[in-house]
This record gives C-alpha cells, structure tokens and sequence, in this order.
C-alpha cells in the first residue's frame, strides 16, 4: 500500500504496508493541501518498518506541532504520544487513543521508560513520536528518553527535521541503537546539522546551536 503523491508539499513517498496508518483520501488531501498553502515541502524516505521511535528537531515554536500534525495527516500515519494517564477519561480517553495517545503514569514502577518499551511490546505496528529536547526554550540537552525507548525496545529511531529557512520536513535514514549513546547521538546531530533550522535561533537546544555553529544562547524569549 502507498500514499498518494505529495503534489502540492514536496517529492512523492511510498508509505509502505508494514508502517502504522490511519485516516482517508480525504484526510491525506487536506493534510497536502495545507501544507502546499504554507509553502512546506516534504522530502526523503519513510522506512517500511511497523515500529519506530519518531523524533522531531528542532522544537523552538507551536508551529512545529501544526507542521508535523499535517505532514502525518498528509502520508496518513499513525504516530503515538505519551500523554498523562489521568486525561484519558470518558469521551476525551477514546477520542485520544484514536489519536495514537498513550496513557503514561509516572507514577508507575517501569516510569515512562519502561511502560513504552512495554507499549512496543504490546503493539503489532507503533510510530511513538517523540521532541528529544523536552522543551521549545533552549534545552541545554536532550532527553535520553527516545534513545533508552528504542534501545530497550529493539526498534529503531527515525529522525524528521524541520528547517524554517528552506520550509521542508526531511524524514532521514533509521538510525539502530549501539550500545555507545555518544556515537548514536553524533549520527543523529550529523542529520540535524543538514536537514534541521529553528523558527527561533535564540531557543534552540544545546545540541541543535552546537551542531548549527550558533551562538550561545541567550534568556529565552516569549
């Protein structure tokens, strides 16, 4: 099975049977034609794999949201998030677990961690997407969260990078955790520092200034 073409936002891309979708014809058009308004294009390939640790960099604005919400909305796929268990209730529990939420309680032996890796374990197909950075205010570092997700999960992780200055979402290669995290993240920072630019330079991470050869950063902005 393969997406339509992204005539309006970018090059075409097959999204392959293995690969966790939802929606219709008409959710994926308005996801194109959206993005095709705002100018975004979409690029790279989408690995044919059912479970993947999806990050997304870097993350200075809620414009990233509405971004990566119609690129998924665009190809058709089902990403999950983790959300407080507490908010899954009545209605609202329903109309986010179609969304692909997860209900997470921190309180919770296994902790966030864990009760992901369990989420992965329990899923015939699961595209968790995660913002490593944890916050759009110029986090000194990343989270080791989605790289300790995908290692004790045994699936691997797949970078998307946004960069306002060329309006495109890049989708890079799948990256499989080692067990040297310094060496995994340089592999990722390598893509970033390609396919990745802020909305807002002054609130990019640590590790996105570092990788784009920005200065330092300064107190973050409103």
């Amino acid at each position: 099975m393969s997406s339509e073409n992204l005539d309006r936002a970018g090059i075409p891309m097959t999204i392959g049977a293995e690969v966790a979708r939802r929606g219709n014809f008409f959710s994926r058009w308005a996801g194109r034609a959206v993005l095709g308004l705002m100018g975004w294009k979409v690029q790279g390939g989408f690995p044919n794999l059912p479970k993947m640790v999806l990050i997304g960099a870097p993350h200075t604005s809620n414009m990233d949201g509405f971004v990566a919400i119609m690129t998924l909305t665009a190809f058709g796929l089902r990403s999950g998030t983790m959300i407080k268990h507490s908010a899954f209730k009545g209605l609202f529990g329903v109309v986010l677990r179609w969304f692909g939420a997860i209900p997470i309680d921190r309180k919770n032996a296994g902790g966030v961690v864990g009760q992901s890796i369990a989420a992965f374990d329990k899923a015939e197909r699961l595209l968790l997407l995660i913002a490593p950075e944890g916050t759009r205010n110029g986090a000194p570092e990343w989270k080791r969260g989605f790289w300790l997700i995908a290692s004790g999960a045994r699936v691997p992780i797949l970078p998307a990078g946004i960069d306002y200055v060329k309006k495109t979402v890049t989708f890079g290669a799948p990256v499989y955790t080692t067990a040297d995290y310094a060496a995994d993240f340089k592999t990722i920072l390598d893509f970033y520092r390609q396919y990745g630019s802020p909305r807002h330079a002054e609130r990019a991470s640590g590790p996105i200034r570092e990788a784009l050869g920005l200065a330092p950063s300064p107190t973050s902005v409103a």
